[in-house]
């Protein structure tokens, strides 16, 4: 995604895709994974339970070409493995420990239950919810993964997960890559697309990665949120940045005027959840599904 007083964006000509914005959404922030190793089955199962309303699925692509629930393009952080993800076949990463390293590091949190959990498929995931939950879906940029969109759109149709509009969808999908939502949309444009926005204060005040540029939220226009509105149904931000607030209530006003959806990240304490409520938006990606549900249903 390039934003900025130059960006052009690719709309395409159909008409402004559309999300009912009346039920305010709760996202299981890679399952709840404040109480369970994130992206493992047990993270996913308290989704549900605690009364979430979508399964957030970052997927990456094995060297087989297989899709696999993990938030980072390496191995490292949440296996005891090591490299990139790409490197590695499924079998390979199959026999990899998702789980121990949550124990390690929370120890008030830890259950024996966690050692040993495997890194779950897309498919497996679909096969244990079925259309019994909602997925939030995050694909990488098209560059890593060439065939991404299309492996997740076949698996999205063999379980009749994609619906004939975005309001009957089991699913979002979501990327900070425009690139690939822009391919997904022209794939089925019947699926609801969110635009990650990410900001970071820095040189010149933007934030430079993979050449995805995010103007500061005081420099994004109007225009520019209308180009997402293209395409998309909404959009998720950073909302703090080292603990300073960098979006406000005007910024979600302005994506709210064009009926976008607004989902902030990652949002964990009460103070934070009444605030963005307040502000108006319409969805948070949380750690704590439960604590969510509780601060939305006063």
């Amino acid at each position: 995604m390039t934003m900025g007083p130059t960006t052009t964006f690719a709309a395409p000509a159909n008409e402004d895709p559309t999300m009912n914005d009346e039920h305010f959404l709760i996202v299981g922030h890679r399952g709840v994974s404040g109480l369970a190793p994130e992206h493992t089955i047990p993270s996913y199962d308290l989704v549900k339970e605690q009364k979430g309303n979508y399964i957030e699925v970052d997927i990456q692509m094995t060297k087989d070409g297989k899709l696999v629930a993990m938030h980072d393009t390496t191995l490292d952080r949440t296996t005891d493995g090591t490299g990139e993800v790409r490197d590695y076949t499924l079998e390979e990463i199959k026999q990899l420990d998702a789980g121990s390293w949550f124990n390690e590091a929370y120890p008030e949190k830890a259950k024996a239950s966690y050692n040993g959990l495997e890194v779950p498929t897309l498919e497996e995931i679909f096969q244990r919810y079925g259309k019994d939950a909602n997925y939030y879906i995050e694909t990488k940029s098209p560059d890593v993964y060439p065939g991404m969109e299309e492996k997740l759109l076949e698996l999205l149709e063999k379980y009749n997960l994609d619906g004939v509009n975005e309001q009957s969808s089991h699913v979002i999908i979501q990327s900070f890559s425009q690139e690939s939502l822009l391919k997904v949309h022209d794939l089925n444009p019947n699926l609801p697309l969110v635009q990650l926005l990410w900001y970071e204060p820095g040189e010149n005040g933007k934030y430079v990665e993979d050449k995805n540029i995010t103007p500061s939220p005081s420099e994004m226009t109007k225009g520019d949120l209308e180009e997402i509105d293209k395409y998309a149904v909404g959009i998720g931000m950073n909302y703090r940045y080292d603990g300073e607030l960098i979006y406000d209530e005007s910024f979600i006003g302005l994506a709210r005027e064009l009926d976008l959806l607004v989902h902030p990240y990652t949002v964990n304490s009460e103070a934070d959840m009444d605030m963005l409520l307040d502000w108006g938006a319409t969805g948070m990606f949380t750690n704590y599904a439960g604590k969510l549900f509780e601060v939305s249903h006063h």
